[in-house]
């Protein structure tokens, strides 16, 4: 059976990860609310990090997925589902600007089609293990 991330309130929503580091500004936006980034800080889903002119985060989702996003980022956790039993899940992450860096987990290493990572021009789809992710300024919504 997966567990699967819920798009209410914070109370209700299934973690999708944690923040592990966080370097300069850095900000959590959760249910129109801007939360500071700090370590130990839960991710959920539909969750958007940003980072400042001289922010840096890192965050482990729970299937081991490392996601290390670079100064003037937007990333956004719109889909996180992991039943660590089996290993299945499903995963989808947006890059709206700035650069992530990612090494894949369990569900990547199980069912590469299962996880997508998207920009506002371009989905992309997980055959490897580590990667970096660069978009430009645009659109950040």
């Amino acid at each position: 059976m997966l567990v699967l991330g819920i798009c209410g309130t914070a109370q209700a929503a299934e973690s999708a990860g944690m923040i592990k580091t966080s370097k300069g500004s850095v900000t959590l936006e959760r249910d129109g609310q801007k939360l500071i980034a700090v370590v130990g800080t839960p991710v959920l889903v539909a969750d958007k990090l940003r980072t400042g002119s001289d922010g840096a985060v890192g965050v482990t989702l729970r299937d081991s997925t490392l996601l290390s996003a670079g100064p003037n980022s937007l990333i956004t956790i719109d889909k996180f589902a992991f039943d660590s039993t089996t290993t299945d899940g499903q995963m989808s992450v947006g890059i709206r600007k700035g650069t992530l860096s990612v090494a894949s987990g369990k569900i990547a290493k199980k069912t590469p089609e299962s996880v997508d990572f998207h920009t506002p021009t371009s989905v992309l789809g997980v055959r490897g293990t580590e990667f970096v992710i660069e978009v430009g300024d645009g659109r950040e919504d």
